[in-house]
């Protein structure tokens, strides 16, 4: 046996439907497309979301909100995430770089630290932001909270 003597099973292939070859075949003429409309059009293709010529759905739906462009977007980090990577780091001081190495942030995000949690241990903690109870958390443990 060899690749090129190999054919297909006796029945297991049809041949296709040849339109557009002649009134003689029975599929000539509008070539099984109709009379008129797009879809006897060539290069017809519909769009996406096309609903017969029905208003659609992403226009019947109302618009509405607003997105400043100025809008600043942090990666929270919460005060017990702090206590846990303290631990078990060993460290006392955690910058933007522990938190990147650690899967915490990635190297573009800016970081803001909010207070969820409670910090056991002394920990200086250098981030973007601070909201004002993880500030007040972090200075009563006895550590500091610096701005970048």
């Amino acid at each position: 046996m060899k690749l090129n003597t190999l054919t297909p099973a006796e029945g297991s292939t049809k041949n296709s439907k040849r339109i557009g070859r002649g009134t003689g075949s029975g599929r000539g003429g509008t070539s099984t497309r109709g009379h008129n409309g797009a879809k006897s059009r060539s290069g017809y293709s519909r769009k996406s979301g096309f609903e017969g010529g029905q208003m659609p759905l992403q226009r019947r739906v109302p618009k509405f909100g607003f997105t400043s462009p100025n809008r600043v977007e942090y990666k929270a980090i919460n005060l017990d995430t702090l206590q846990e990577l303290s631990e078990k780091t060993g460290e006392a001081t955690i910058n933007v770089e522990t938190l990147i190495s650690n899967g915490l942030a990635g190297k573009n995000d800016l970081i803001k630290v909010l207070g969820r949690g409670e910090l056991k241990s002394k920990v200086d903690v250098t981030a973007h932001k601070f909201s004002t109870s993880a500030l007040a958390a972090i200075e009563k443990a006895g550590g500091t909270g610096t701005n970048i």
